[in-house]
């Protein structure tokens, strides 16, 4: 094989790049390389063999020659040629990504003038503005910031049960519709949310921090990075969920096909708390129209502002992706609005909010036998054993007390230190803590914590530091409300040592700005004052990786995470629920998602000309050995052991091939 040979080999090889004749593998050099130019080009005659940069054409030439002429080139090409082969892969498959990608319809959904100036100069004024809204009794909801109480536009209109009702029926009709959609078009409805929430996460944060009183970091915490991967796990793995599950048909059963099948519930209701506003909606409605389900949604009278901004935007998304605008409905109101909810005829109802209501929903629901998930307070334990690595630790339990002014279900709100670290703690959490800047929410130049969305809360919060302080407890960071209730719904990030389990604080749900500290002196003492609670949400264990899951296994919540914080949510294969008077059941992960449905259980013949029929001794009237034959077949299919069952096979031909024994007749 001398020169000549080589040259027409190159030669053809060369060609058939150039006219697409060989694979995509074999092709990569021609797709990622533009041509490279030559004296013959410069002059008008351009050469086919210079076309193809040498070093890929040498890649395609052994790609040619089979795996271990490939493999024989890799090992004795220099590093550039490399690397140059890797650019050149790597481009090839982002050129392939951009051109094979899915085309993602964007929605234009912007603040209205009005939104965005707010009404300045118009503010709520605590004790005397509450008063002319009738204590919820009113058709109209104020809509103000907590930070500012300067307030955000027109009130909200508070629905009656009737126009509740109205909308569950609209719903139900669009959902018919939906539920015959396939899975590609709920993911594209997915994904048009999905480039929604990416190219408008100013506004979103926004519009949360007005409505909610939280900075702008903890919104893209809590509304957007958690919402985004919801969106994430549910176009990787949602369809795999929803899917027939194959499932054993059983011993005597071997010939069928047994499977679960998840139809989706019809119509959902849910009714979510105030202190994430948009990620509270979002979160249900990508769980339910992914399963097939339309969404009723009543937000809290204390953050319905957002819900025209966010409700706009919902009605966009489902316009791009060619599904019923009937499919969501967003419910305004209070208590009447609620019960409604509850009581007008959804297939199932999840509540997130206090054990208090939980117990009245549940209450509710039980008249039209409902289901129901509840998903209610917690009072989180942060469990830092002697092994600790304080530099990871500390600063997780400063995001676990104050993040969104500690209005969190899953917050941290119970400190439990050992003694061998407890002062090194303290010491680091009270210097953080007393740099921290508290403020509005859109303050220029930003704010760690920001106000309190509940009118009363800051107030109830100073009760239970009082009553700790009283008790023994010491304050070492704030614990002081502002008196000046015109100034906004605030409370300082608070520090307090020496809590007990006689104080309000240890058991009471606090979902306020207040880092609590216990000090332990051992493993066994941390989990008992862990589970001396009546709720169970969450709970955090940092120390020694064996050391805390040996903990984290003892405690009495319905997730756990070790030597981190609250990463369970983050992780959105997971269920969210707890145990005790923090509720049951699940939303979120596998098991929240199929909770949308019904399952079904289903059963067929596995192969033709194999099916049931019931034996002549067993049909009716049956046979005088029906008995005999039915323990026969327990024996023969069940039996301990290859010798009572082949005992039970000659117990069933007994039973079918003689007669039973005659009755003893009575005297």
């Amino acid at each position: 094989r001398g020169p000549a040979h080589r040259r027409r080999r190159r030669r053809f090889i060369t060609t058939a790049i150039q006219h697409g004749q060989l694979s995509v593998a074999r092709r990569v050099a021609h797709i990622a390389s533009p041509p490279m130019s030559s004296p013959s080009a410069a002059t008008g005659n351009a050469s086919s063999e210079t076309m193809v940069p040498e070093p890929l054409l040498q890649f395609a030439q052994a790609l040619f020659s089979g795996a271990s002429g490939a493999l024989l080139w890799v090992s004795q090409a220099d590093a550039s040629t490399l690397a140059a082969l890797a650019a050149a892969a790597l481009a090839a498959y982002v050129a392939v990504s951009v051109l094979l990608a899915e085309k993602v319809p964007r929605i234009d959904v912007a603040l209205t003038p009005e939104e965005r100036a707010g009404c300045p100069g118009k503010k709520w004024k605590p004790g005397v503005s509450d008063k002319a809204y009738g204590a919820g009794k009113s058709d109209r909801i104020p809509c103000y910031d907590p930070g500012t109480l300067e307030m955000l536009g027109p009130d909200m209109h508070a629905m009656t049960a009737a126009e509740v009702r109205e909308r569950i029926e609209r719903a139900r009709v669009a959902q018919k519709t939906w539920a015959k959609s396939s899975f590609k078009q709920r993911r594209l409805l997915l994904k048009i949310i999905q480039r929604f929430v990416l190219e408008n996460q100013d506004d979103i944060c926004q519009v949360s921090a007005r409505d909610s009183g939280k900075p702008l970091v903890d919104a893209a915490f809590g509304e957007i990075l958690v919402t985004l991967e919801k969106i994430r796990w549910l176009l990787r793995e949602g369809e795999q969920w929803l899917r027939p599950e194959r499932r054993s048909a059983g011993m005597m059963m071997f010939y069928k096909s047994a499977r679960v099948e998840y139809h989706p519930v019809g119509v959902m209701g849910a009714i979510v708390p105030w202190n994430y506003p948009f990620h509270n909606v979002f979160n249900p409605l990508l769980a339910n129209v992914f399963a097939g389900n339309a969404l009723v949604i009543k937000v809290s009278e204390y953050a319905s502002w957002s819900s025209g901004y966010y409700g706009r935007a919902i009605e966009a998304c489902l316009d791009a992706a060619g599904a019923p605008r009937d499919l969501v409905q967003i419910v305004t109101g209070y208590g009447e609005a609620g019960n409604a909810l509850v009581t007008g005829g959804v297939g199932k109802l999840v509540f997130v909010g206090s054990t208090g209501v939980g117990r009245m929903v549940m209450k509710a629901a039980a008249e039209t036998l409902t289901p129901v998930v509840l998903e209610l307070g917690g009072k989180d334990p942060f469990i830092v054993l002697e092994d600790a690595d304080l530099s990871q630790c500390v600063p997780m339990a400063l995001r676990g007390a104050f993040q969104s002014c500690g209005q969190n279900c899953a917050g941290a709100e119970r400190f439990y230190v050992h003694a061998k670290v407890h002062d090194k703690f303290v010491e680091r959490v009270v210097a953080a803590a007393s740099k921290l800047r508290q403020g509005w929410a859109l303050s220029p130049g930003g704010v760690d914590c920001g106000a309190m969305c509940m009118p009363n809360q800051a107030a109830y919060v100073q009760g239970l530091i009082d009553d700790a302080v009283a008790k023994g407890a010491v304050v070492k960071v704030g614990g002081t409300m502002n008196p000046d209730k015109s100034a906004g719904q605030f409370f300082p990030p608070t520090v307090i040592i020496g809590v007990t389990h006689a104080m309000r604080i240890a058991r009471e749900e606090v979902f306020g700005p207040v880092l609590a500290v216990t000090k332990i002196h051992s493993d066994d003492e941390a989990v008992a004052l862990a589970n001396d609670c009546d709720f169970g949400l969450g709970s955090n264990v940092f120390g020694s990786k064996r050391r805390a899951l040996k903990v984290g296994a003892q405690l009495e919540a319905g997730m756990t995470c070790i030597n981190d914080f609250a990463t369970t949510y983050m992780a959105q294969s997971l269920p969210f629920g707890g145990v005790k008077e923090s509720g049951f059941d699940r939303f979120s992960g596998v098991e929240g998602l199929r909770g949308c449905c019904v399952p079904k259980s289903v059963v067929v013949d596995a192969y033709p000309f194999i099916r049931t029929d019931i034996p002549p001794p067993l049909q009716y009237p049956v046979a005088a050995c029906a008995f005999d034959f039915c323990k026969a077949l327990c024996h023969m299919f069940f039996g301990m052991g290859f010798l009572e069952q082949a005992t039970g096979l000659l117990m069933l031909i007994k039973a079918m091939l003689l007669p039973p024994p005659a009755p003893n007749k009575k005297d």
